[in-house]
């Protein structure tokens, strides 16, 4: 193959991605010994980040001469293009606000740096399957944890009750209680499966065990319709064709007037669920209550990842090591993440800080569950390793078109999966990846 674009590119990524030590060899030492003091800039779409990067301005970045400057930006795919826009002119910011999937694409295309050597102890600080989506199962660390969305169950406690209904446990169990409640009451779902969120459903395959990207040797492998994710396809697709759940979209007006009042019973959803229900469903304040997710078997104990964001360090910075002092701090130091609670609303990474400060107290919302965040904190540390690949958004732009083609004609799940597979698959190889199925 001749040195193209995009050879060059597939040889990064791949070398990248079995932990290659090449990219690694830019060092974190090269701001160690600069003099003066340091600005750096961080984008970020968290709410109120400013105010939480004042107190390291005002406290070690201060003792350390390292100035951090906030730049809201917008989330998501729009975020990870004008990062990489911003590379390839040798522009982009010192520290982004990357999800966990995205981090794959912008390593691949060597925006991020590996800040394995700035890190300190960090790593015992989250848990395993948190940590790794940081380090692409490699050595090296190209973030620092911020925030997840460990899955958890969400039920009306009241109309279960009302309706003699158990929580599942399992998913056939699941599966059961939303038929059982349609003998009951025709007209009431369960929940319903809904095809304009992509995480969800990459949420539900990885807790299956689903690993949709891998490599091996010096190819990346594609299994979005591996076994683990055809079963939780299948499963959901059976439930819609039979009418068991509903096949509408969430965050309609229509899904909001369903679940605040009583058409819909429960939610899959993640931790961050209460502040949707608090607008979505005002009206049942008080009335919901959360449990771990179904499980595939009964022996089983573990939970997929819906959301999350990560801290991480650019190879345009100048100042890498003090770029990855502040990453760590953010998402470690006490003070940090009690602001981050307050003033971001989320839900951290950190394991200690779950059940400390902001989180010593239910939501306002789940008031009548004051065990919340412990149920929450010990479903987190069982939440499954997950496997991103560079071109997520492919991935996640088919699975809506297709499976919202499916959901909504009550058609064949496992075709729509197939049909995901192969644009993801076929997106790779335009792209000039090296590709196994």
């Amino acid at each position: 193959m001749p040195i193209t674009k995009h050879s060059r590119l597939v040889a990064t990524t791949l070398a990248v991605a079995l932990g290659s030590t090449a990219l690694a060899a830019c060092g974190s030492d090269d701001d160690k010994a600069a003099s003066g003091p340091v600005s750096l800039t961080y984008w970020t779409w968290a709410p109120g980040m400013d105010k939480v990067v004042d107190l390291w301005n005002k406290g070690p970045g201060k003792k350390d001469r390292i100035t951090v400057t906030v730049k809201k930006q917008a989330s998501g795919d729009t975020l990870v293009t004008k990062i990489l826009t911003a590379h390839k002119a040798k522009k982009a910011p010192d520290l982004v606000q990357a999800e966990y999937q995205a981090l794959p694409t912008l390593v691949s295309n060597d925006a991020l740096a590996d800040i394995s050597g700035d890190v300190g102890d960090a790593k015992g600080k989250f848990a395993a399957g948190v940590w790794q989506q940081t380090t692409l199962g490699t050595d090296a660390v190209y973030a620092v944890p911020q925030d997840i969305g460990p899955m958890m169950f969400y039920y009306r406690e009241d109309l279960f009750k009302k309706y003699g209904l158990k929580v599942p446990t399992t998913w056939e169990q699941f599966a059961e209680t939303a038929r059982a409640l349609k003998k009951k009451a025709p007209d009431t779902d369960l929940t319903t499966f809904s095809a304009n969120d992509s995480g969800l459903f990459a949420g539900l395959a990885q807790q299956a065990g689903a690993k949709w990207w891998t490599t091996s040797k010096d190819t990346w492998k594609v299994a979005i319709d591996d076994p683990a994710t055809e079963k939780v396809a299948t499963f959901w697709g059976d439930l819609v064709k039979e009418g068991a759940v509903d096949n509408q979209p969430m965050y309609t007006p229509a899904w909001n007037k369903a679940l605040n009042t009583g058409k819909q019973i429960a939610w899959v959803s993640a931790v961050w669920a209460p502040g949707t229900l608090n607008t979505a469903a005002p009206d049942t304040k008080g009335k919901w209550a959360m449990a771990p997710l179904p499980q595939w078997s009964a022996t089983e104990d573990v939970t997929g990842s819906w959301g999350g964001s990560s801290t991480a360090v650019t190879t345009d910075s100048a100042h890498r090591s003090a770029a990855a002092r502040f990453a760590t701090w953010l998402n470690t130091d006490g003070d940090a993440l009690n602001a981050l609670a307050k003033e971001s609303g989320i839900y951290p990474a950190s394991s200690s800080a779950q059940l400390s400060g902001a989180f010593t107290t239910p939501p306002d919302y789940f008031a009548n569950q004051p065990d919340f965040y412990t149920k929450a904190a010990e479903i987190a540390k069982t939440t499954a390793p997950s496997a991103w690949g560079p071109n997520v958004n492919v991935a996640y732009t088919t699975f809506k078109d297709a499976f919202g083609a499916a959901a909504k004609n009550k058609s064949d799940f496992a075709a729509a999966l197939r049909t995901m597979q192969d644009a993801t698959v076929a997106d790779m190889k335009k792209q000039g990846f090296g590709v196994s199925e």
